[in-house]
């Protein structure tokens, strides 16, 4: 059954009901046992305590608690302290807590289609009207609407009177769309042109209507949108492929090395305490604990960032995920357009003319204005900074223009007070006013064109309907006004004696204009390398030629309509999807196919949208931009980032935060590896060559988590590049190491290993292994410390600035702190099995800890080190 295109008399028979009696209780009772309620299903979530036990199937946190078993083990064997063990355990529960954290963001979006569908619904049952609760209603029930009316279900519309629906939150259309019960529908129609429906969750304007239910629950519109929401997993970000890959590489080293230190002492015979104490500093140096909370900390940093640029982010990693992007699928209305109608142009028949619209139209003009403005039944509060629309948006723009030509709605009906009026219907297509204006009955028509022409006397219909295709052309709905003068007031108002024998007046034609800061957005983005998509349900006519206005279709890229997309298979719109810049009468399934077939070509997507309609594809995307201001909570709660300001210029902006946030995360990546390849190094080579770790796993932790830390945060927030928008998006399968990066982090951190080797060596020459210890432990920190200030740039530190960056002084002085006292204060260094040294080892630390600085500034000169590339 086809409830949209079959005659009603068919469908009221396959669902067995009678429209003037209803169902009877018995028979909705059954049919409610067997269909289920008239609900949204959801599916169940994982709890908290599932949620945390996942964070452990991470590769770097399985080594590491290998490792604080390890060290348990042998606290118990020994009967030392547990503080070694504990402190790993510590690290890793609070990385687990961070996580979950981080995932338990409530799930809004099906709450929020819950929350537009009704509570109450009044049905025919029995032969009786009755109200009941609209969980409760079943397909065949006949239910009655009217103005105000949410439809608690999908429904054929049976008859109705002057019916108008707002539909924009599911078609993308911004006009009201007016229902006709004996409208031809095509059995290939999209969700805009079904106009014998209603649709559960979408708001009556106007008039009344007698529907019968043909699809409740999952089953209509509004539950399939739900189901396609529930059906879309969340994205993983770029970041955290990228992220989860460095883990399993880095474990993959660990395990390796781990068991050639086990061959070695075995072979050597060395006590298996001795390899297990090892093992454990291994596995510890080659993973970096603090990474992930460090990571956390800088997305969040930048989340703030962008809340003051007027974005708000839901999920952390989508901050990078922005920097990524590099196709953007965009809704039309009210996110590159302003969802206000607006005139734009006018035609007077009398000077043939055509105007824009401004504040000074000329008098023919605003005589039109006038006119069609005393015949408008809505109504526009400007008391307020924003004016507030009441009724038709069609009227309102009418308003708006005579307003900004200084003419007052309301000082118009006190001068020219309406008389009498005969209201819009879908058959006539126009609205009729009759009003006191100068001492004459005058009757002012407003409508169709094409309906109120015939009824004209005086018109050059040749050169009014070639002003229409003009105005057509541009994507403009266009309406025709025309009065006549009347001696009395008849006393009865009948359309074939009041709308005949008019005077035609003009034409006045309105769009959905775009918004001006999108223009220089999108501009923004070719520069970028961003390509932007526009996605809509409003017609192909309209939405190609705002597609032009804003440059998003150029020459040899292609608008195509719902239907010319339906015919492609999957494989086929992959192929062709590159070639394709508007589509148009889309539903929320095609939606998510675009999405998709822009990622099968390895595109990082964003998708912006305010509409029911964009929630499954803003969900399906890379990332999801909701708009703010006009946006729906369901919208809102599918996105991973929401627009404040509902400005598609702010996305922009994100772009580039995220941009600037990943070329500084990758110096953090580099600073910190750097360090755990050093210490991986260093452990691994002294093991054999020397039969001794110079590091022990709590001294390795200290370094990695104190010492590297707050300087890692700090070259996280380093200034974005000036430049960072001129360039292409990085692709999706960019490895993080790129452009050199993994062989620079080996290569320090071989160098850094040797300087510790060198250190370590130098305090054995005592016989003494722990000032061995605590010349590496001290030469490797202060490295690290002087590391951070050489990450900052590709640049010389001669040209950026030693202490240019005000945080990274403040950190590493705080870390420097922190040293100090893990080194001087003897009860603290005896915990981190720390002596103090003299005052001749302490300047060997630190003349090692120095040397990469003329290195490192060498390199840069040469053109050797490329952070930011």
């Amino acid at each position: 059954m086809k409830a949209y295109s079959d005659p009603i008399t068919k469908i009221l028979n396959e669902l067995k009901t009678n429209p003037d009696t209803g169902l009877t209780s018995q028979e909705a009772a059954a049919r409610l046992e067997r269909n289920g309620p008239n609900k949204l299903q959801e599916k169940p979530k994982a709890g908290n305590f599932k949620r945390f036990l996942l964070q452990f199937k991470d590769t770097m946190i399985l080594i590491l608690i290998g490792a604080a078993v390890i060290s348990f083990g042998l606290a118990m064997y020994e009967g030392s302290g547990f503080f070694e063990p504990l402190l790993i355990l510590l690290i890793v529960t609070l990385n687990a807590i961070l996580g979950v954290a981080q995932e338990n963001k409530a799930e809004k979006a099906l709450d929020a289609l819950k929350s537009i569908t009704t509570v109450h619904a009044r049905v025919k049952r029995d032969g009786n009207e009755e109200v009941i609760e609209a969980w409760a209603l079943v397909t065949g029930d006949i239910i009655t609407l009217e103005a105000g009316d949410i439809p608690p279900s999908d429904a054929r519309i049976i008859s109705c009177a002057n019916l108008l629906c707002d539909e924009s939150a599911l078609t993308g259309e911004s006009l009201p769309v007016e229902k006709n019960s004996e409208a031809t529908v095509a059995e290939d129609a999209p969700l805009g042109d079904r106009l014998t429906m209603v649709f559960s969750g979408y708001p009556i304007l106007g008039g009344t209507a007698l529907a019968v239910v043909t699809a409740t629950g999952t089953e209509s519109e509004l539950g399939k949108i739900a189901l396609l929401m529930e059906s879309e997993e969340d994205q993983e970000t770029p970041l955290q492929i990228k992220l989860a890959s460095l883990g399993k590489k880095l474990g993959i080293a660990a395990i390796l090395a781990c068991t050639v230190i086990f061959i070695i002492g075995l072979w050597d015979k060395m006590p298996i305490r001795e390899i297990f104490l090892i093992a454990v500093s291994l596995a510890v140096s080659a993973i970096p604990e603090g990474l992930p909370a460090i990571v956390t900390v800088i997305l969040a940093i930048g989340v703030q960032r962008m809340v003051k640029s007027n974005a708000i982010i839901r999920t952390l990693p989508a901050v990078e995920t922005l920097g990524s992007a590099s196709v953007i699928c965009s809704d039309k209305t009210g996110t590159l357009t302003q969802n206000r109608m607006t005139v734009t142009q006018a035609y007077t028949a009398e000077t043939d003319t055509l105007e824009p619209i401004k504040s000074d139209n000329s008098e023919p003009i605003q005589d039109l204005l006038r006119y069609a403005t005393l015949c408008c039944d809505a109504t526009v509060d400007f008391s307020t900074e924003e004016p507030t629309l009441i009724g038709d948006p069609t009227e309102t723009s009418i308003i708006i223009a005579a307003k900004a030509n200084g003419m007052d709605q309301e000082k118009l009906h006190q001068a020219s007070p309406r008389l009498g009026s005969i209201p819009f219907d879908s058959e006539r297509k126009m609205m009729t006013s009759i009003n006191q204006i100068d001492a004459r009955k005058v009757i002012i028509v407003k409508g169709a064109f094409e309906s109120i022409a015939p009824r004209c006397t005086n018109i050059n219909l040749a050169k009014t309907q070639a002003m229409m295709e003009n105005l057509g052309s541009q994507a403009l709905r266009v309406l025709g006004v025309a009065y006549k003068i009347l001696p009395t007031i008849p006393s009865s108002l009948d359309s074939e004696s009041i709308e005949s024998d008019l005077t035609f007046m003009g034409l006045l034609g309105m769009i959905d204009p775009p918004r001006e800061e999108a223009k220089e957005a999108l501009r923004l983005c070719k520069k970028a390398g961003i390509r932007v998509v526009m996605i809509t349900g409003d017609h192909l006519g309209t939405a190609t030629a705002i597609a032009q206005q804003l440059g998003i279709l150029n020459k040899g890229e292609r608008a195509i309509d719902g239907q010319t997309l339906n015919a492609m298979d999957d494989k086929a719109l992959t192929e062709a999807v590159h070639t394709i810049s508007v589509y148009a009468r889309v539903s929320p399934s095609d939606k998510i196919r675009i999405v998709k077939a822009w990622q099968d070509r390895g595109e990082v997507v964003a998708m912006t949208g305010d509409g029911v309609n964009d929630a499954p594809a803003l969900k399906a995307a890379d990332i999801g931009c909701a708009m703010g201001i006009t946006g729906t909570e369901v919208a809102k709660g599918a996105a991973d980032m929401t627009l404040t300001d509902d400005n598609f210029a702010t996305i922009v902006e994100a772009v580039r935060q995220g941009r600037g946030i990943y070329a500084n995360l990758r110096k953090v990546v580099g600073y910190l590896l750097s360090t755990n390849i050093a210490e991986l190094f260093t452990v691994f080579f002294a093991m054999i060559l020397f039969r001794e770790t110079p590091l022990l796993s709590m001294q390795l932790l200290w370094i990695n988590l104190i010492t590297d830390s707050l300087p890692a945060i700090a070259l996280g927030m380093e200034p974005i590049q000036s430049d960072v928008m001129e360039h292409k998006p990085k692709s999706k399968t960019e490895d993080l190491f790129a452009n050199g990066l993994a062989l620079q982090i080996i290569a320090q951190g071989s160098l850094f290993a040797l300087l510790t080797l060198i250190a370590f060596l130098i305090g054995l020459q005592g016989g003494d292994i722990v000032v061995g210890r605590t010349m590496a432990f001290s030469t490797l920190a202060i490295l690290q410390l002087v590391q951070a200030f050489n990450m900052r740039s590709q640049h010389s530190l001669f040209t950026t600035g030693f202490f240019t960056n005000t945080t990274l002084n403040k950190a590493v002085g705080t870390s420097a702190l922190l040293l100090a006292v893990v080194l001087f204060v003897p009860p603290v260094a005896y915990i981190f099995a720390l002596t103090i040294l003299s005052p001749p080892q302490y300047a060997i630390v630190l003349a090692l800890a120095l040397l990469p600085l003329p290195i490192l500034e060498l390199a840069k000169k040469l053109g050797l080190i490329r952070y930011l590339a």
